[in-house]
């Protein structure tokens, strides 16, 4: 929905699996083979495609979160699953530079959480948030100087939001009293 840019670096791995699911019309990408395939779930895997279902929704609630909104419904705290990913510290030899990556190389569940970890050293990880829309909670990176971004589209979800918002301030038209009957006078 967003006609926003990515997220940086691995947080866009991140804005990729919240977007799977678009609310307004259902449509869940991780129903298709390509869906699926895009974050190295293999066919016929159904505990992995929920185990990535229950990962997003729980992402989505921390990214209302950064935005100041409460979940959009009851999900298993995004920190228990990513304490569950097995992750391992690298050290490049060329500059000694560091990062956490997954022990187990793919699984879905340890790349988001090292594209976590890497958003958090990298301040980051507060900027990627949920459109605030009830339809849309669409992932959007927020890349707006004061970080205040509420919507991922200012053409779709905020002009919706803005013309409710203008609609319930103005004043309703009042229904015309009826006039009062005059008893017609006899001649």
């Amino acid at each position: 929905m967003s006609e926003r840019s990515a997220a940086p670096g691995g947080l866009a791995l991140v804005q990729d699996l919240v977007n799977t699911l678009d609310l307004e019309s259902g449509a869940d990408a991780l129903d298709t083979v390509d869906g699926r395939s895009r974050f190295g779930l293999p066919e016929g895997d159904a505990a992995g495609v929920e185990s990535a279902r229950t990962l997003r929704e729980a992402l989505r609630a921390a990214l209302l979160a950064h935005a100041g909104h409460p979940p959009h419904r009851a999900v298993v705290p995004l920190g228990a699953l990513l304490a569950k990913a097995p992750l391992v510290v690298t050290v490049d030899p060329a500059d000694g530079s560091a990062a956490l990556a997954p022990v187990d190389g793919g699984h879905l569940l340890s790349r988001v959480a090292a594209a976590v970890a890497e958003a958090v050293a990298a301040g980051t990880w507060i900027r990627l948030k949920a459109c605030e829309a009830a339809d849309c909670h669409w992932a959007y990176y927020d890349r707006s100087p004061a970080g205040r971004g509420r919507w991922c589209s200012m053409q779709v979800c905020g002009a919706r939001a803005k013309m409710r918002r203008y609609r319930s301030k103005r004043p309703q038209p009042n229904p015309q009293p009826e006039p009062n009957p005059q008893p017609n006078p006899s001649p």
